[in-house]
């Protein structure tokens, strides 16, 4: 396995497929970065707050962030200009994802809620979804079926949600503290969750099942971020112990141990298409690009 550093400032994450970072900051700033450029395209204060998530929304040309003052703004990335600004719940947003194909923002928070926003609708509140009793803080769609996603709370389980129901069909248990982040990902053609937690562990669980396969163990503090490379068979996962792991997404054999001297990771952005990976930190960022010696993309 091979990597190769490049240095970044920021630390929440998400990638255009262009050639675009976006980070969201606790300083209540967003900043648009060339990763090919290694230059700051764009820069604007969204709050006071911190902005604990950012997300485009490419097919409208949009930015929406989610922070501590509990509101959703949403920005045009061309211009800066302000979309739309509303109080979305009544506590801290830890994050906002897009719906695929509908006109959705989903909002997750430390009011233990998770609410779906249509754009179409003047930005109304098309579903409250109930059933965490703790901070909720990362959902992610199933890429088999977009009308299903996934909750990590700090109630130390991992709920699967329909759109269309208010309550939670199923629920994995397994870690011993809080859950921080989640992701799906295909071996094969079998869908599995992976998930991290302050007990210092990533879990991988069987889909169908919602049964624990394997637990990934190593870290020494809290895991912050994990995902699965869209395209290579690896897992990589993010800690308070300031380093960054990289799994063998088959075998679940640790790779490599990576720390940048950046202190704690907080969040990974993998670019589609691409070995590219940018990791956020206190102290900075980094983007890396990743190969697997004699390894195909990831089945």
């Amino acid at each position: 396995m091979t990597t190769r550093e490049e240095s970044l400032p920021g630390s929440n994450f998400d990638l255009r497929v262009v050639e675009w970072i976006l980070t969201s900051l606790y300083s209540g700033t967003v900043c648009i970065w060339n990763y090919k450029t290694q230059t700051m395209e764009k820069s604007f204060k969204v709050t006071e707050s911190p902005v604990r998530s950012a997300k485009f929304i490419a097919r409208k040309q949009w930015i929406v962030t989610g922070s501590d003052d509990r509101f959703i703004r949403v920005y045009n990335y061309e211009t800066t200009e302000l979309v739309k600004e509303f109080e979305a719940h009544s506590d801290y947003i830890r994050g906002v994802l897009v719906h695929p194909t509908l006109p959705c923002v989903i909002s997750s928070s430390d009011d233990m809620l998770i609410k779906m926003w249509n754009w179409e609708k003047e930005w109304e509140c098309a579903q409250t979804f109930e059933g965490h009793s703790h901070y909720v803080m990362q959902v992610m769609f199933n890429p088999k079926d977009s009308s299903i996603f996934a909750s990590a709370s700090l109630d130390t389980t991992v709920k699967i949600w329909n759109l269309n129901s208010p309550t939670p069909v199923a629920t994995l248990n397994g870690h011993s503290e809080g859950v921080n982040c989640i992701d799906f990902f295909m071996r094969g053609d079998k869908l599995y969750l992976l998930s991290g937690s302050d007990d210092f562990t990533a879990k991988v669980w069987d889909y169908e099942t919602k049964s624990c396969v394997h637990t990934l163990e190593g870290h020494t503090h809290n895991i912050t971020s994990c995902c699965v490379h869209p395209q290579l068979p690896i897992i990589i996962t993010t800690s308070e112990d300031n380093t960054i792991r990289l799994w063998d997404a088959a075998t679940y054999r640790l790779e490599s141990t990576l720390d940048y001297g950046l202190q704690r990771v907080w969040a990974v952005g993998c670019k589609q298409e691409s070995c590219q990976v940018a990791f956020g930190c206190d102290n900075g960022a980094t983007m890396l690009k990743v190969a697997v010696a004699d390894a195909g993309p990831a089945q």
